[in-house]
């Protein structure tokens, strides 16, 4: 059996995947978070790089229980991807050791429940352009963001097939992707 590994960014009309909450925060509606709490509905594990597991886990473990998110990613399996990080990363994180297409190719293969990539960008990127993300959804903000995208002009022409699409009444487009065959 293998596992469902998914990744979800939110970017700006130009690609911008840095800092969301820079260009988000005035179109994040009820739709939104209707979706995300579905993409979040039996994950037993997240893949995260070690920037954001640093950032997260200093902000999530000392957020509100009740925050929706925090409920989620406080107990959640954590696999960090990292070269430099050893030893016992805390708040329920492993350090995933190697090369990284490999490492979420044998959690593929192991009992659980979906798999999330939760960024950052280098780890989506390389992720998903090594095969092991099945879904890639982007939520599309109205707006023309300042600074790294997710996909730059280091990476070679790649053809996308669409999986699913909406719009929604916040102004977002949610479009997920798959590597086309």
């Amino acid at each position: 059996m293998t596992r469902t590994v998914t990744a979800h960014q939110f970017c700006s009309i130009n690609g911008v995947t840095q800092d969301p909450h820079l260009f988000q925060f005035d179109c994040f509606g009820a739709t939104e978070g209707e979706l995300m709490g579905r993409a979040l509905a039996g994950v037993t594990d997240v893949v995260i790089g070690r920037k954001l597991f640093e950032e997260w886990s200093a902000y999530w473990q000392a957020a509100e229980v009740s925050d929706p998110f925090a409920e989620f990613i406080n107990p959640v399996r954590k696999h960090v991807i990292s070269s430099t990080l050893h030893g016992d990363p805390g708040w329920n994180g492993t350090v995933a050791a190697g090369d990284p297409v490999e490492y979420v190719q044998k959690l593929r293969e192991t009992e659980g429940g979906g798999i999330v990539v939760a960024g950052g960008i280098e780890t989506i990127r390389t992720l998903f352009l090594g095969g092991v993300i099945d879904t890639l959804t982007l939520t599309i903000h109205p707006a023309i963001g300042v600074g790294q995208r997710l996909f730059d002009d280091s990476v070679d022409l790649t053809r996308l097939r669409l999986v699913e699409a909406q719009a929604t009444d916040a102004g977002n487009v949610v479009a997920s992707y798959a590597l086309r065959g």
